[in-house]
């Protein structure tokens, strides 16, 4: 099955939302992270009620390997 959206306009539909472990936490940038979807869903943490990123499973680690080894230019 391939799910071709790529956000969610109001991210309380989901169930699951988790803090991130890859998110730092310093002044408030937190992720919070959505488990057991076909989709990664991603959230900002100070607006639980905004919309959600949903990534691929490949795509949500290529996200991540890229913050993790600073490859994200601005």
């Amino acid at each position: 099955m391939h799910n071709t959206k790529s956000a969610l306009a109001d991210s309380t539909a989901l169930t699951g939302w988790r803090k991130s472990s890859y998110s730092g936490g310093a002044n408030g940038e937190c992720l919070e992270v959505a488990d057991g979807h076909l989709s990664v869903p991603v959230r900002d943490s100070k607006t639980p009620t905004g919309p959600a990123i949903l990534f691929s499973p490949d795509g949500w680690s290529s996200f991540v390997a890229a913050i993790k080894h600073d490859h994200l230019t601005a």
